[in-house]
């Protein structure tokens, strides 16, 4: 029988330290309160008839404290947990005073960079942050996840925020909030009546919804067409009206839309500066996506071209910084929909895609998503993806009618996939059964997010659950019917598969051993989702995760524990989600259609990523129609 320690190590079972640790315990009652020798070989003898091939270490401790108190030596059993307390506290060193000083001065790598001025609002959400983390290991979850989260096992993201009640990404149902109005801070904001108006209403929600969730949110663009057309009309009426005399028709309709354009721009300006002029409670800019699609049914398909395309001139021009050089705004993040119309195959929006290119070039932005793939693999739906790359799993309301803005994420944990092969040391049949176990720690995980949102009240953030961004419930009224049956989501997350192959098969995933067995896992990790989302009625996604603060902490634990190893912990992080680092040999193209199968298996979310380095234009619109044709979504960049 093996043993699994705090820190993930296997280790032989061995009798002796069960003995050892009750009769320490024995030594501090009085001899009728005692266990015998005959009673501590009975607890002995139970925990080896479970015939277990592995138990973890907290496990044994857990049996040894029930067996003592049906042996009715409550005393003996009191002093046993105070002995396990008291070798907890020698284990675990309390490092959140360092680390709060170290936010202080300044010093404290996490939270600090030599690109990145910390402000004073910023060292406050970080204190407040450190503290919840604390309490949140300390009090808030059970033990063993907290460990298994100390451990590198699993990374539960972000437990600063886990304090609060509050989800994580969302997909902002701003066109709802344009079209019927909306409550900020006690105000009713009325449906605006211009495209100017209803970019400032927009950043006031967007503004709103980042300081009561932790992660980033979505909006769709197509919702503002009308909006410009409203003010096309309304510049119609006044130009009509100050030239009484009436103008040439043409010269009329020239001048209508030369202010109108002048309009458009004011007001995408306008979004682009405030998001980054905003500051979330953590004193950063908020993450926020804007979507950009052209809807052939869309009655305002016009409007919305004009306003993707001067969304991606600006983005072109960049924003100065504070010395008035044009620099690349990291928010909002644009993510560009490739369709019939714009995939470059002759359609009537190609020129669209021509700038996003130019664009890419120069900014890295944007993101590219297929509406093709993305139609095949979502029941022929096409949506933005929230937060980082996550995506939510089509849902129909009660008129059958699919629904994806005003939907949410509500939480994520990660598996540490090259931590279970190191363990494994080649053997498959360890590795997978160390991988169930390590997905069941991963679940509790998640059920601990889930939970912590059951019962919550809609006025813990009237902007989400009352007044249109997500939902309109009533005063006071539970979220609870938000957090089933797939309406929101909730993510186990995954990266390492490069390692993890490496380690398993002595080579990666472009050879065919490594890329078999690593589809094996993706496979098996959807197939656990899946089964979760069937038993609990609870959105359960999988993952591709691209964080570099994951893979980084990741890889120091274990480094740290099992020492360095060549190609695996020799590095400062991880390979992020199905990635296949740049040293492999092999054609760009030939990786994107070896990453087709696992973005398809990361339905909860994944991206590639595309360096085109020095290529010549139509090299980039060569890509371009590859994306379209093969590839979900993905990130162009010039290196």
């Amino acid at each position: 029988m093996k043993v699994i320690k705090r820190d993930g190590r296997a280790v032989d079972y061995d009798r002796t330290k069960i003995q050892i640790a009750i009769e320490k315990a024995n030594g501090e009652v009085t001899d009728s309160n005692r266990a015998s020798k005959e009673d501590i070989k009975g607890i002995i003898s139970y925990i080896e008839s479970l015939n277990k091939k592995r138990i973890l270490v907290e496990d044994i401790q857990d049996i040894i404290e029930e067996k003592l108190m049906e042996l009715k030596k409550y005393e003996l059993a009191k002093k046993y947990i105070v002995y396990r307390y008291n070798r907890a506290l020698v284990r675990k060193q309390n490092t959140t005073d360092e680390t709060i000083l170290g936010i202080i001065r300044n010093d404290n790598r996490e939270y600090s960079s030599e690109e990145l001025e910390v402000t004073a609002a910023m060292q406050r959400n970080s204190i407040a942050g450190e503290v919840s983390r604390d309490l949140t290991r300390r009090l808030l979850l059970p033990e063993k996840i907290a460990k298994a989260d100390a451990a590198g096992m699993l990374y539960f993201h972000h437990a600063d925020y886990f304090l609060h009640p509050m989800i994580d990404s969302s997909f902002i149902n701003i066109g709802d909030m344009l079209e019927n109005g909306t409550v900020i801070n006690g105000t009713m904001i009325e449906t605006p009546k211009s495209f100017l108006v209803a970019c400032i209403v927009a950043t006031q929600i967007m503004e709103v919804v980042a300081t009561n969730q932790y992660g980033g949110q979505a909006i769709d663009m197509i919702h503002f067409g009308k909006y410009l057309r409203k003010s096309y009309e309304k510049l119609k009426n006044q130009i009509e009206k100050e030239n009484a005399w009436k103008l040439p028709e043409e010269l009329m309709e020239e001048l209508i839309k030369g202010r109108m354009k002048t309009e458009l721009k004011s007001g995408i300006q306008m979004i682009q500066y405030q998001i980054n002029a905003l500051e979330e409670s953590s004193g950063k800019r908020p993450d926020i996506t804007l979507f950009l699609h052209i809807e052939e049914n869309d009655p305002y398909q016009e409007e919305n071209a004009m306003i993707i395309e001067e969304i991606l001139n600006q983005r072109l021009e960049g924003i100065k910084s504070e010395e008035g050089e044009n620099t690349t705004p990291n928010v909002p993040k644009l993510v560009y929909v490739l369709d019939e119309c714009n995939a470059l195959k002759g359609g009537k929006f190609d020129y669209l895609t021509k700038i996003a290119i130019k664009c890419s070039k120069k900014r890295n932005y944007p993101t590219y998503l297929s509406a093709k793939k993305m139609r095949e693999n979502y029941e022929n739906n096409v949506f933005s993806p929230i937060g980082e790359e996550n995506f939510l799993l089509p849902w129909k309301d009660e008129n059958g009618e699919y629904k994806f803005e005003g939907r949410f994420n509500q939480g994520m944990v990660s598996i540490n996939l090259p931590q279970i092969a190191i363990l494994s040391e080649g053997n498959e049949e360890k590795f997978w059964e160390l991988l169930k176990e390590r997905l069941e720690l991963c679940f509790e995980a998640l059920m601990c997010r889930h939970y912590s949102l059951v019962g919550i009240k809609s006025n813990i953030s009237p902007v989400h659950w009352r007044y249109g961004g997500i939902s309109h419930l009533e005063k006071n009224e539970a979220i609870d019917s938000l957090l089933f049956e797939n309406y929101s989501t909730i993510a186990l997350g995954y990266l390492g598969i490069y390692e993890m192959t490496k380690i398993m098969k002595q080579e990666s995933q472009i050879k065919l051993q490594g890329y078999e067995f690593a589809i094996k896992v993706l496979t098996f990790l959807q197939e656990t989702v899946e089964k979760w989302r069937k038993e609990t009625k609870i959105g359960f996604v999988l993952c591709g995760i691209t964080s570099k603060n994951v893979a980084r902490k990741f890889a120091k634990i274990d480094k740290e524990k099992y020492g360095t190893i060549e190609g695996i912990t020799d590095k400062d992080c991880y390979t992020s989600s199905y990635y296949v680092p740049e040293k492999e040999e092999i054609d760009e193209y030939e990786r994107l259609k070896l990453e087709v199968e696992f973005q398809n298996l990361s339905l909860g979310g994944a991206i590639s990523t595309i360096e085109l380095k020095d290529a010549e234009e139509n090299e980039w619109e060569e890509m371009i129609k590859f994306v379209y044709e093969n590839m979900q979504y993905v990130e162009l960049h010039k290196t």
